[in-house]
């Protein structure tokens, strides 16, 4: 999605975020909002529900909930209020397991499983901020998916929970599974648009 920084230098927190006009999409990260696109492009749509379609399949009955944007995820540090709350992001997919993170309003702490897809306007902030975003909270689970390229990227805590392991990358001819279900197995022939099919 894309993303365009306010011009000032207020730090804004959760309460700024509910007074903003309906119909607007923004993140706060760190105090800094942005700015989203309205309606991301057909590719990021197609690849967004494919892989909805396949975790939600999954999902159905069982104790983890998987919602696609606009979702918040409230990321408050330790002791920050909610009011005060200085990072509310929205993934594009979200997987919460903790029926205790969900209330009305979304999700607040750290979800099991974010998924970005990546256009221009977001790589690097998808890329590197959010990446240590996501670590530093304690998302266990971070993939980023890059459409051009046709690969999933895939972080994943370590065993003292504390930073990611080693990247792990997957391409179009591969399946991959997620860490914390993986008896699923997703084909990523099936998540990717065919290469004639992008024009």
């Amino acid at each position: 999605m894309n993303h365009t920084a306010r011009k000032d230098d207020k730090t804004y927190t959760y309460k700024d975020y509910l007074t903003w006009p309906e119909g607007e999409h923004w993140e706060i990260i760190d105090g800094v909002a942005y700015a989203m696109s309205p309606a991301p492009g057909r590719q990021h749509q197609e690849i967004s529900g494919n892989l909805f379609i396949e975790l939600g399949n999954y999902l159905k009955g069982k104790r983890c909930k998987i919602y696609a944007a606009p979702f918040d995820v409230r990321l408050p540090r330790q002791g920050e209020t909610e009011d005060a709350t200085a990072t509310v992001v929205q993934p594009d997919i979200t997987i919460v397991c903790d029926p205790d993170k969900l209330d009305n309003k979304g999700c607040k702490g750290s979800p099991d499983l974010i998924i970005e897809i990546l256009s221009p306007a977001t790589a690097s902030r998808d890329v590197i901020r959010k990446r240590r975003l996501y670590e530093a909270n304690g998302v266990a689970e971070y993939w980023i998916v890059d459409p051009s390229n046709q690969i999933i990227t895939r972080f994943n805590l370590d065993d003292d929970l504390s930073r990611y392991r080693q990247a792990e990358f997957f391409s179009r001819e591969d399946t991959i599974s997620p860490i914390i279900f993986p008896e699923l197995q997703i084909n990523l022939e099936d998540i990717f648009p065919k290469l004639e099919e992008q024009s």
